[in-house]
């Protein structure tokens, strides 16, 4: 009888540790996966952004031309940057 309680108790140690090691695998394994993801997801939305970027870069016209007053005060304001 003593027999039986030491087996059947080493058997639901054994299925304890089964348990937890196919579940800390599945973990691993999903966390994993979630990193090379996002990589991957990173890489394609930076391709993307750029691709965006120089698209707009190219159909723009943002340079504008400043007056002369606006020029003035900003070379004042850096010069007193400087200064300093």
């Amino acid at each position: 009888m003593l027999y039986l309680k030491i087996v059947m108790g080493s058997n639901f140690f054994l299925d304890a540790i089964t348990l937890t090691i196919f579940g800390m695998g599945f973990v691993f394994v999903f966390l994993a996966l979630l990193v090379v993801v996002t990589n991957l997801m990173s890489l394609l939305v930076a391709k993307i952004q750029h691709t965006i970027n120089d698209a707009a870069l190219l159909n723009s016209n943002s340079i504008t031309e400043l007056d002369e007053k606006t020029r003035a005060i900003i070379e004042a304001a850096i010069k007193m940057h400087t200064k300093r």
